[in-house]
């Protein structure tokens, strides 16, 4: 097997996909990429190999994709500059001779050069699919749904004391999956030899699509407090963020998100996770017994 190159890893996304490479492969083979150093203590204990540098630094990404034969590209947090990010790393794998790039993307409805319901985040996306279909390399694009670990920021801290969930969702659904078990199909993607996952664009969904209703049902049936969920405008939802004194670029990004989630972007159910993984994702109930479940 050749070596296997993680970037994102001090995210939880990539540091699960990093953890399983390291429980499954040998950790000489794996190499992630950090800015600082200092951040990968615990991948550089367990024998992996660290390689410094910045999705805006070309000739970093050149010396951390020598010697890669696959790469596991988690997109970066910075909007603006995402999908120039993307393309240096994308370039630098070429100028390697990088066999194979696995991108972390987004689920969608539909392409649209727009970015459709998700605007600017949806584009960088388009953007750096299509740079990879194109670069000659082998490729898998995993389409991920959002995350069932967003779930208690979405909702807010305060639903504990309010027994509401207010956000403006409408009746939209989510097939929600856990971080940690994306990161463990992308571990397993990369480490599999027989080709069957090549050039393909794969949508890793939970086994469920859930409203917040059923989510306000859950956690209703988990604390045996009653839970409520409204829908409120947009207008109203942003009043009531910035009467709490939230940040204020918290208020549209949330909006913008249950915006989507309204209409439906998220609500397509594959079984794709479930079969690379070969067992069930983490069910949404399961996850919040976790965080809400009374000891």
């Amino acid at each position: 097997m050749k070596t296997i190159l993680i970037t994102g890893v001090t995210g939880p996304l990539g540091a699960a996909i990093a953890s399983t490479l390291l429980e499954k492969a040998d950790a000489s083979l794996v190499r992630v990429l950090v800015r600082d150093a200092a951040k990968a203590g615990d991948f550089q204990q367990k024998g992996a190999h660290i390689a410094v540098g910045d999705y805006n630094d070309y000739p970093s990404l050149v010396a951390a994709t020598k010697g890669i034969g696959t790469i596991v590209l988690v997109s970066g947090n910075d909007l603006e500059h995402r999908a120039a990010q993307h393309l240096n790393v994308i370039r630098a794998a070429q100028e390697n001779g990088v066999e194979k790039i696995i991108y972390y993307s987004l689920l969608r409805k539909e392409d649209r050069e727009d970015g459709g319901l998700m605007g600017n985040k949806t584009v960088a996306h388009l953007i750096t699919e299509k740079a990879i279909a194109g670069s000659g390399m082998k490729y898998v694009v995993l389409q991920v749904s959002l995350y069932s670990d967003m779930i208690p920021l979405y909702a807010g801290k305060q639903i504990e004391q309010t027994k509401t969930i207010y956000l403006p969702a409408e009746n939209g659904k989510v097939s929600y999956a856990l971080r940690a078990e994306l990161g463990e199909a992308g571990a397993l993607i990369a480490l599999d030899d027989t080709g069957k996952y090549d050039n393909r664009v794969l949508e890793l969904t939970g086994s469920e699509a859930v409203s917040w209703a059923d989510i306000a049902d859950m956690l209703t049936a988990i604390t045996g407090d009653k839970f409520t969920y409204v829908s409120p405008e947009v207008p109203a939802f942003l009043e009531s963020l910035r009467k709490s004194g939230a940040p204020a670029w918290l208020g549209p990004a949330n909006a913008e998100m249950q915006h989507a989630v309204a209409h439906g972007e998220f609500a397509k159910v594959t079984n794709t996770l479930e079969t690379i993984l070969g067992r069930k994702p983490e069910s949404v109930f399961s996850y919040l017994q976790s965080v809400y479940g009374k000891a």
